[in-house]
């Protein structure tokens, strides 16, 4: 009976630890941040920032948690330097003036018990808008190597660049700019 009852203990408090709520930090090898923009609206220029950091805070049970992800807008890289020296310039991203887009989300929305998508903030050029991004795919795993539970997922979201004052070369080059986020992030 002892045993039964100390077996019993012990599986609520595991349980109880798998279900509190956590804190993850952005795993910048498994995490892109990568942009798609029409070019004078017949073909499609892509481009990625290779920095990024972050954490969530993740509370599966009560379906909330909240996200800060920083990009480093000086990182943008399309594989060509020039374009992304233009980029880079006052006419795109002003990466001298404000070297970090950051975006902040605290509105989780759940199918099930996946994320749907997450609505919040995204600061870029000194103006900040609300921008909703929308999970293609999410869920968590326990990382054989690290020992570690890793949530992550596929996210997009589509803006007009104008609504942050990016309005060089409009209306021949399109406004709107297309996002796509790979994330993947570990438990502490």
């Amino acid at each position: 009976m002892i045993k039964t009852s100390i077996a019993l203990a012990l599986t609520a408090l595991t349980a109880a630890a798998h279900a509190a709520p956590g804190t993850y930090v952005v795993e910048p090898t498994h995490t892109f941040v990568t942009f798609e923009a029409k070019h004078f609206g017949v073909s499609t220029n892509r481009g990625r920032f290779d920095k990024k950091e972050g954490t969530i805070t993740f509370d599966k049970v009560a379906k909330s948690g909240k996200v800060d992800i920083t990009i480093d807008t000086a990182s943008i890289n399309t594989g060509t330097a020039p374009f992304d020296g233009h980029l880079k310039s006052k006419d795109f991203f002003n990466s001298a003036e404000f070297p970090t887009a950051r975006f902040v989300g605290d509105k989780f929305t759940f199918d099930g018990d996946k994320v749907k998508s997450v609505e919040g903030q995204l600061t870029l050029l000194g103006k900040t808008a609300p921008v909703t991004l929308t999970a293609t795919g999410f869920g968590c795993y326990d990382h054989p190597r690290l020992k570690r539970e890793v949530c992550g997922g596929d996210f997009e979201t589509s803006f007009a660049r104008s609504a942050w004052g990016m309005t060089y070369g409009l209306p021949g080059i399109p406004d709107t700019v297309r996002l796509v986020i790979q994330v993947e992030a570990v438990k502490q």
